[in-house]
């Protein structure tokens, strides 16, 4: 089982270069950072979270541009987008930022992405939120399209364009994996759908029964290989430093635990990791 972090990377926490340079040299094995392009001042959707909206979600640094700037100084850490709004987002953009990242860091982008909780804020980029959900299937599809194709082409719904030259293309092949979050049973046909790994978010309620988890990604590896889909590995985000919980997940056979890491500055984020190594079993074992 792998180990990385999953975090907000802001104007006011840890920078994203020395983060990266940090995570490789405690053996970590990705990074995968959120975004929210803005929130909306005047806002109807709860937060998923409860509570009152933490600073962090409205003051996000561009992903590709942390995510690269953690490429420049590491040579084996993956660089996960945690999620890109993909269905705030130009696709034919996206794909070529994503593409680019993977070229410039040697093939080590894992590319999670959603649809988005937060109403407002995707009404801002023209989307309609009781569709977002169609449009981030065609989008991921146009994506691959372009990823793979010499002359690419897609048409659909929402997304449509006539044959289209489009480089970089990845150095992963076919491409870059898509990472498709989401606990409902949904989220999971669309990771059987389109996706090529499992952002599995865990629950505290997990541990209260012992085919919770592991039930889940049973039943989960059964309907892959019905499907037709072969082995499609299972990331969990938002664990807790614990170990109770970490021994748990790694009976239930998830790939890659990615502790929450909250935004800090540096010497407190420091801290945060050191205290996260000891569940790893330091550098030998968090990238294996």
């Amino acid at each position: 089982m792998k180990f990385g972090v999953s975090t907000m990377v802001t104007d006011e926490g840890i920078g994203p270069a020395q983060l990266g340079r940090s995570l490789e040299e405690r053996g970590f094995e990705s990074l995968f950072v959120g975004e929210h392009t803005h929130i909306p001042v005047k806002r109807e959707t709860p937060w998923p979270g409860g509570g009152e909206l933490g600073r962090d979600l409205y003051r996000t640094l561009d992903p590709v541009v942390s995510l690269t700037a953690a490429a420049m100084v590491t040579e084996r850490l993956i660089l996960g987008g945690g999620v890109f709004q993909a269905t705030q987002r130009d696709p034919i953009i996206l794909a070529k930022e994503i593409a680019s990242l993977d070229l410039v860091s040697g093939g080590r982008v894992v590319a999670g992405v959603g649809a988005g909780w937060n109403r407002e804020e995707i009404r801002n980029h023209g989307t309609d939120p009781r569709t977002r959900m169609a449009l981030l299937r065609e989008r991921v599809l146009a994506m691959k399209a372009l990823w793979t194709q010499d002359e690419a082409e897609f048409h659909g719904d929402f997304v449509s364009f006539d044959p289209v030259f489009s480089w970089p293309k990845p150095v992963q092949r076919p491409h870059p994996a898509i990472m498709v979050g989401g606990n409902h049973p949904a989220a999971v046909e669309r990771v059987l759908d389109f996706g090529d790994d499992w952002g599995l978010i865990w629950l505290p309620m997990m541990l209260e029964s012992e085919t919770g988890l592991a039930g889940l990604v049973a039943d989960f590896r059964r309907r892959a290989e019905e499907k037709g889909r072969g082995y499609i590995p299972v990331t969990a985000f938002q664990v807790p430093p614990d170990a109770e919980v970490v021994e748990s997940i790694a009976a239930a056979g998830v790939d890659r635990v990615l502790f929450t890491l909250d935004t800090a500055p540096e010497a407190e984020t420091l801290r945060s990791l050191d205290a996260m190594t000891k569940l790893t079993g330091g550098p030998a074992r968090a990238g294996a």
